[in-house]
């Protein structure tokens, strides 16, 4: 293409889209679509249960899991599809998007009506003999499941429509389908056994429900992208490169839940199921802090891709680096606050036995927490640049440590070891992933001190130090709000950059007068 040719005004919105407060704003409504769904399935889940009976809710549950599962089935087409048509647009190539798009959107298409067969002729199998379903559910189970494999079709697309509009850097747009979409997956089971449905009938609306998200998302997608006004065809020059990182995305897919859910597997079968519950607990508290990280990778994530279409390698520096300080000070922070109230945390929430047994564990995740919170610019960073093989790699040599390892520690100390050997896998994935971004990127001249990253640990290296000082002395939680105030101070004169505290100056005066904020 030529770099010389002029932007039309379209390809001048995307441009302007990665600039400034942009990211900022599109991490917020990130966060939002994330953490907004997750109150109302909290809120609304007691409910479900009471009305819907221990047995029933397993099923739907089982249901909500079998589509996350049948998922792999999209071989990573989706992410694909953000990566290539962002790089599209960080060349001003807007005339390839529909080329990216529309083959993605055919082949998870027919993913999808494989994997729907597949699942149908499962069920007989899966409803009968492999989940032990009272005999008295079994042909709503069936009728269930037979009504899930109908929707997995739409999913898998629903994944490419997702994926041009992250790759535009919409994020408000993709929140505002987003949201309802995920929200309705509870809220529908309320409004069905309202109405006096079956398992069957709730499992109807779902699907429904997720056929007319689809309309929604073309809906929109159509307006962002009017060059989507094409035929739709299947470009095979575009195959190749899409089933290629699609499939390293996929075995990195595959390798995650291992990684995840391992351990828990082996506390279950080396010490007892009461164990698991003591680690579970901690564990799913310090996990739902992920999304405030996540919102970010999903934000970095298409950013990268676009500069990397672009050749802005300076820009693609500037933001690595400003991610990598801002999460350590503010992660960092939340990290350092959660580790010493975590006996008080565990108390409140789950009582005192829970607060004294599982407080090591939840000390050890929080701090995997943190790391695995700075792991993820490194990742979004080689997978924006196209490699997505390191990460995939790296889940490989990662899972093969880290089984017997899980396995020794939780031998010799519990569920405290099992914790410390997560935690211990995360610092290594870490590790990993900065020395690949330096070795096959462009970050290989990025220096801790001349950037600023160098201050930022160690501020919050001094907070840490300050905090245990704070727990020794029995200061509470006075004390180290007191230390957080300070903290937060040094952070502001001695870590932000003079342009950063001006931008943010801006803002704030902005947000006070009731002009747009960022």
């Amino acid at each position: 293409m030529n770099p010389d040719k002029k932007m039309t005004s379209t390809e001048r919105g995307f441009y302007v889209e990665i600039q400034g407060g942009a990211l900022l704003k599109n991490t917020v409504f990130n966060f939002v679509g994330l953490s907004l769904p997750l109150v109302i399935g909290v809120a609304s889940i007691p409910y479900i249960i009471r009305r819907l009976g221990t047995d029933r809710f397993g099923i739907l549950s089982l249901a909500w899991v079998v589509v996350g599962y049948f998922s792999f089935f999209d071989l990573g087409l989706g992410r694909a599809t953000t990566k290539f048509i962002a790089e599209a647009i960080g060349k001003r190539d807007i005339e390839t998007i529909p080329k990216y798009f529309w083959t993605t959107a055919i082949f998870q298409g027919i993913l999808g009506l494989f994997g729907a067969g597949i699942l149908a002729l499962a069920t007989p199998l899966l409803t009968q003999h492999v989940l032990s379903i009272p005999p008295a559910l079994i042909s709503e189970a069936r009728s269930a499941f037979y009504l899930l494999a109908l929707s997995l079709p739409i999913v898998l697309v629903t994944a490419s429509f997702r994926g041009v509009l992250e790759a535009g850097q919409r994020f408000d747009l993709v929140n505002i389908v987003k949201i309802p979409a995920s929200s309705i997956n509870y809220v529908l089971p309320v409004v069905g056994l309202f109405l006096g449905f079956g398992l069957p009938g709730i499992m109807a609306l779902l699907v429904f429900s997720r056929a007319l998200t689809l309309v929604a998302w073309a809906f929109i997608c159509r307006k962002a992208f009017p060059m989507l006004k094409t035929a739709v065809v299947v470009h095979r020059d575009v195959i190749g490169p899409l089933l290629s990182f699609g499939g390293w995305i996929t075995v990195s897919n595959l390798i995650s839940p291992i990684l995840v859910y391992l351990d828990r597997f082996l506390i279950g079968t080396l010490l007892s199921i009461e164990a698991v519950g003591y680690y579970s607990a901690p564990s799913e508290v310090v996990s739902r802090f992920g999304i405030i990280p996540g919102s970010l990778l999903i934000t970095l994530f298409p950013t990268f891709s676009t500069l990397k279409g672009g050749s802005d390698h300076r820009r693609a520096f500037s933001l690595y680096e400003r991610s990598v300080r801002f999460l350590t000070v503010g992660i960092g922070a939340l990290a350092v606050c959660l580790f010493f109230l975590s006996r008080d945390i565990l108390g409140v929430w789950l009582g005192g036995d829970f607060g004294n047994r599982s407080q090591a564990v939840f000390q050890f995740l929080v701090i995997g927490f943190f790391v695995n919170a700075l792991a993820n610019v490194p990742s979004g960073y080689l997978q924006g640049i196209g490699r997505a093989d390191i990460t995939a790699k790296f889940h490989v040599v990662e899972v093969l440590i880290y089984m017997p390892l899980a396995w020794i520690m939780i031998k010799r100390w519990g569920i405290a070891g099992a914790a410390a050997a997560s935690t211990a896998r995360m610092t290594l994935d870490m590790g990993l992933l900065f020395w690949a971004a330096r070795r096959f990127g462009d970050i290989g001249s990025l220096s801790f001190s001349e950037k600023g990253i160098g201050q930022a640990i160690f501020a919050l290296s001094a907070y840490a130090a300050a905090g245990a000082v704070a727990k020794i002395l029995n200061l509470g939680i006075p004390g180290l709000f007191s230390l957080t105030v300070l903290y937060a101070l040094g952070v502001w004169l001695f870590v932000l950059k003079s342009t950063e505290r001006s931008w943010a100056r801006s803002r704030f005066e902005r947000l006070i007068k009731g002009k747009e904020g960022c």
